[in-house]
């Protein structure tokens, strides 16, 4: 795990030498456009999603408006943040593959995805918690948003209970996505809870609404430096 965490610590830095030009103002934070009226955006009867709803029919999620992530947009949004929270409960209890490149374009917070998977399975398995698999996913919208600014995005929270085959649990996940290159991404995935990963990395109650974060070198570097000293 040390040796992983250094890796992790190697490439963050390397990554932000290549955008060293790259500067976020704090102060030009987005403002909100408005609530997304989920039904309305989605043309459809927005239930909670199980894991068997889910299917990938393309490796990517395409935008129909390529310049903004408009409510037109939502309910591919939607689609791509309920398939990568799913894939993301399978990865850390059943040990599952996700490909990250579907549905994250920056490197550096795929690393920490990355990380943050290897971090919770290892920690699992240690603890000989694997055996109690995932069972069942229900992931149903908590909050939508459309904010507008200089840099326009969503952001959706997403309520999850994940079954198990013994017990269950629920969490609330904050989503930022973007259109870049013609396809929805992830921006930014914070989930906060009581001794949660990113609580314990990241802080506990952040406020999720800067879809430029991870360009923020200085603040990634202070991220690397806090995961290097996590208990292992």
């Amino acid at each position: 795990m040390k040796r992983a965490y250094l890796l992790l610590v190697i490439l963050f830095t390397l990554s932000a030498c290549d955008q060293a030009n790259t500067s976020t103002n704090e102060n030009n934070t987005a403002v909100i456009a408005g609530d997304i009226n989920v039904k309305d955006a989605t043309n459809t009867e927005v239930s909670p999603i199980t894991v068997g709803d889910l299917s990938k029919e393309s490796s990517e999620f395409l935008a129909e408006d390529e310049s903004d992530p408009s409510v037109s947009n939502f309910e591919t949004a939607y689609k791509m943040c309920t398939e990568a929270l799913s894939e993301y409960y399978k990865a850390i209890w059943n040990g599952m593959d996700i490909d990250l490149d579907t549905y994250i374009d920056n490197e550096k917070l795929k690393q920490y995805m990355h990380t943050k998977i290897t971090s919770q399975y290892e920690l699992f398995l240690k603890n000989n918690l694997t055996d109690n698999l995932v069972t069942g996913i229900d992931i149903s919208v908590n909050k939508a948003e459309q904010v507008g600014g200089d840099k326009r995005f969503f952001y959706l929270k997403l309520d999850a209970r994940v079954e198990k085959d013994v017990g269950s649990y629920a969490e609330a996940t904050e989503f930022l996505v973007q259109v870049l290159n013609g396809r929805l991404v992830i921006v930014d995935w914070y989930t906060n809870g009581k001794d949660s990963y990113d609580a314990i990395v990241r802080g506990e109650n952040q406020t999720i609404n800067n879809p430029d974060i991870w360009n923020n070198s200085e603040w990634v570097n202070k991220l690397a430096d806090r995961i290097l000293v996590q208990p292992q």
